[in-house]
């Protein structure tokens, strides 16, 4: 009997986790559409994150570390899938070569994702003093910017050798028609 009501509880609170999963996973497939009220509302949740850790002033050690993590997703967002120094020249590199779209390590979906996951484990962080670990915040500032422009540096070096932008404005556009299929550009029939 005793085995049986606390199979049920159990029953019941997997069948609670999967239906309220399924909601959520539904959600965010909905919203992979919205980039920019995505990006709005990752936005909206670090200044929420800035403010309460000025409110509070304290913390800095979690901020620190969720601004390595931001960086570390934002190096995945720049780089490319596969990587030209280990993988040999994959990128066209004369005007002769077939055209390979830029392909990232890390897709715009998921930065947005993992990024807004770390802002709300680092919000919720705040509320335990455990996490509060006393530093000289100025000096994790200057480490933070350094290791923010060497990294950069190093990027931006690597985007120029290998000849690669990671975003498409700017690109040539070919054959850009209603249908989206690509190719040479489309004469216009002529009745």
């Amino acid at each position: 009997m005793l085995h049986d009501l606390q199979d049920e509880e159990a029953s019941a609170a997997e069948s609670f986790h999967a239906n309220l999963t399924r909601q959520f996973q539904h959600f965010l497939d909905r919203s992979t559409v919205y980039v920019v009220s995505r990006w709005l509302a990752f936005l909206g949740l670090v200044l929420l994150y800035i403010l309460r850790v000025v409110l509070v002033n304290g913390w800095y050690i979690v901020t620190y570390g969720l601004g390595i993590f931001l960086l570390n997703n934002f190096i995945g967002f720049l780089s490319p899938q596969v990587d030209p120094d280990s993988e040999g020249p994959v990128l066209p590199t004369s005007n002769d070569e077939e055209f390979r779209p830029f392909s990232r390590r890390v897709p715009e979906f998921k930065f947005w994702y993992s990024s807004t996951k770390g802002v709300v484990i680092a919000f919720f962080m705040t509320f335990f003093s455990i996490f509060d670990i006393p530093v000289f915040w100025p000096i994790l500032l200057l480490y933070f910017f350094a290791l923010f422009f060497l990294t950069m540096k190093r990027q931006i070096k690597h985007m120029i050798k290998h000849k690669y932008v990671p975003w498409s404005m700017g690109k040539k556009a070919y054959g850009a028609d209603i249908g989206g299929g690509g190719g040479a550009p489309r004469r216009k029939n002529s009745k």
